[in-house]
Formats: C-alpha cells, structure tokens, sequence
C-alpha cells in the first residue's frame, strides 16, 4: 500500500510539472499542425498564381547555329545540353562540371546572367493575375528561410495583397521558388511545429528531442495515474 502511495505521489508530481512545463509546446504542437492540415498545399506554393511549368514552343524557321559551336565555347566537357525559350530568345542551357551556362542559339555565344529586367519580364510571363504588377525587383545572394534555391537569384515582388514573391535564378533564368503571405504564415507555424525557430528547416533539434520525450513522459505518467484512480480500484480499496 505504501509502495503504491509513492508510486502514486510520484507520478502526480511529474505528470503536473511536465504539464506546466510541455504544455505550451503540445498546444504549438496541435494548433500548427491543425493549420498545416487546413491550408491548400497549392494555395502554399502559388500554384493558383503562378505557372512555373509553362512552355514556350521555339519558333519553326529561326536560324540557329550548329551544336558544335557551343561546344566547342563551352567551359568544360559538356554534361547536358537543352534548347528552350527564355525572354522571348531561344537559348542553349549548357551543364559542365563548371556550372551551367547559357548560349545565344543565333550567335553560339555565351550569355550574361539574368538581370533585373529579365528576370522581371520571365515572372510576369508566368504571372496569371495579368492585371496586379510588380512592385520591385530585387537580388539575392545568400539563403534565408524564405529562399534556399540556386544562388544569386532575383526576387520579383508583386503587389497583390497575398504579397506574392517569385524567385528567378540568375545563371539559368528559370523560376526557383514562389512565396506568398499563405506560404509565409505556413512556414512560421512549421517553424513552431518543428521548434527551429531560426532556420525553419531542421526537425532533429534538441529542442524537438527533448519536449518529445518529455510529452511521452507525461503520457506515460498520465496512464498510470489513470490506471491508480480508476473507479473499480477505488471502490476494491473501500471494501
């Protein structure tokens, strides 16, 4: 009987300092992943204002220069090679063990990274909503929690009250990443699911460790607390 009184008290004891303590995150926890399982995951991502795989057919009739020249100005040997349009241009997208470079199909020569302009005109081309306009054309050079793509890249703001961001790599011009006030608010609540509240990217922090081991503890402690007050033990001990 005492040994149970003990096991009783002791449990108590953990089972409300862990509530106190676990508590807070568990309703984290429960509130963030409601509200993930709420939200469109195309709604997350843009889709519904974004074609990110849209394609441009390359024009019947357009001189182009032979394979081998831009082979030949390639910096290293060729690992792939791919003809598509951008910026209204038909281009060569060239990868070697050096990067990936792109060609003027017409000349064979080596383009310059995208620029602002560029990059502008390749996001309004993917843009759906024809009639809301970029506000602002910025570049990135490092990785944030917002952006963790190819690197440098362009970030073409619009003004639609989603505040909608597309991302377009400077070396290949192709869209990387849109982000929206939706995806924004999804993101900070993950950031809260996951307990990396900096990088918003790593699910094996301490913190995560440590809190759930603590709610399997509390679990566990609640369960034998509901095991020791259970009302057919109560009544047997009244007999």
């Amino acid at each position: 009987m005492a040994m149970a009184r003990r096991l009783h008290l002791g449990a108590s004891k953990v089972h409300k300092w862990l509530s106190l303590i676990i508590g807070i995150q568990l309703l984290l926890w429960f509130a963030s992943g409601a509200l993930m399982s709420f939200l469109p995951i195309d709604k997350v991502r843009g889709e519904h204002l974004v074609d990110r795989d849209k394609v441009e057919a390359i024009p019947v009739g357009r001189a182009m220069v032979a394979p081998d020249r831009i082979l030949s100005n390639a910096n290293g040997p060729v690992e792939s090679m791919t003809w598509r349009m951008l910026d209204g241009k038909i281009i060569a997208e060239v990868t070697t063990p050096n990067g990936l470079t792109l060609f003027d199909a017409a000349t064979g020569e080596a383009l310059p990274p995208i620029d602002a302009a560029q990059a502008t005109r390749i996001a309004q081309n993917a843009w759906k909503m024809r009639s809301i306009p970029v506000r602002a054309a910025t570049q990135v050079t490092r990785e944030s929690p917002e952006y963790r793509a190819a690197l440098p890249a362009w970030r073409v703001e619009f003004g639609d009250s989603d505040q909608t961001s597309v991302f377009v790599a400077a070396e290949s011009g192709r869209i990387t990443a849109v982000r929206t006030g939706t995806w924004r608010l999804y993101d900070f609540f993950w950031s809260l699911h996951i307990m990396d509240w900096k990088n918003h990217e790593d699910f094996n922090t301490p913190w995560l460790l440590a809190f759930a081991v603590g709610g399997l503890a509390l679990g566990i402690a609640g369960t034998i607390l509901l095991f020791m007050r259970w009302p057919f033990r109560t009544r047997r001990q009244a007999r």
